[in-house]
C-alpha cells in the first residue's frame, strides 16, 4: 500500500503545481484563484500530514480534509469556468484529474475506517 500512497502523494504535487500553472495566465478574479490555489494545495498538504498522523482518528480526519478540499477544488474551477477565465478543455481536464484523486482518497478513507471493524 505505501507504494500506492506515494503515487497519489505525487498525483496530488503534479495537480497542485498544474492548477497553480493555470492561475498564474488567469487575469482577474484573484479571489477566486487563490481559494482555487489554496485548495488545490491543500490536498496534497493533508495527504502528507496524514502519514504523520497521531492516531488512527487522526489519520482518517487527514484524508477526510483532503477530501473535503477536492470538492471544494472542483467547485472553484467550475466557477472559473463558467466565469470564461478557463477553457472547456482545460477544465475538464482538471476535473477528471481532481476526480481520479478524489476517488482514491473515497478508497483510502473506506479502507482506513474498515480496518478498526475487521
Amino acid at each position: 500500500m505505501e507504494n500506492g500512497k506515494n503515487v497519489l502523494r505525487e498525483e496530488t504535487i503534479n495537480f497542485a503545481i498544474e492548477i497553480s500553472d493555470i492561475c498564474d495566465k488567469i487575469k482577474g478574479c484573484s479571489v477566486y484563484i487563490t481559494q482555487l490555489l489554496r485548495c488545490s494545495s491543500s490536498i496534497g498538504a493533508n495527504l502528507h500530514e496524514a502519514k504523520y498522523a497521531q492516531s488512527k482518528a487522526d489519520f482518517i480526519n487527514k484524508l477526510e480534509i483532503a477530501l473535503k478540499e477536492s470538492f471544494e477544488t472542483e467547485y472553484w474551477l467550475e466557477l472559473l469556468y463558467r466565469k470564461n477565465k478557463i477553457d472547456e478543455s482545460t477544465y475538464k481536464f482538471l476535473i477528471n484529474k481532481c476526480g481520479t484523486i478524489r476517488r482514491k482518497l473515497i478508497a483510502s478513507v473506506t479502507t482506513a475506517k474498515s480496518k478498526g471493524k475487521e
